[in-house]
């Protein structure tokens, strides 16, 4: 009778725990992606909008993964030579510059309907 209780309460206990434990998965998998998407948003500043420059910047929107990691494992080594972006690449993790990768590969690129020097012109 012992061991029926006891299986009854591992039973439960293993019911109760495993829901827990996929939310917890679930909640890791958000975690992440709110961090790459953070991290991403960094970029936006010079880049634009999930990637989608507006200026001279180029666009990182929809780039190749592959081609995205080169660059910037190059920033990072010094062996591409840039104005900023080498201090950028060396505070990133190869992790993170993987991250990014596969972020801005996802994202869609988009075509600004103005150019950019003309954006300001209502303005004056």
């Amino acid at each position: 009778m012992k061991r029926l209780h006891l299986s009854i309460a591992l039973a439960c206990s293993v019911t109760w725990i495993m829901p827990l434990s996929l939310y917890a998965q679930d909640n890791d998998a958000q975690n992440i992606s709110h961090a790459i998407t953070t991290l991403a948003a960094s970029c936006a500043a010079c880049h634009g909008p999930q990637g989608n420059s507006l200026g001279g910047t180029p666009t990182l929107a929809a780039l190749n993964k592959d081609y995205f990691i080169q660059r910037m494992q190059g920033f990072k080594n010094g062996s591409i030579s840039s104005t900023v972006m080498h201090h950028h690449a060396k505070g990133l993790k190869d992790e993170e510059i993987t991250a990014l990768a596969n972020y801005f590969a996802l994202q869609q690129r988009h075509t600004p309907t103005v150019a950019p020097h003309q954006s300001f012109q209502g303005a004056q």
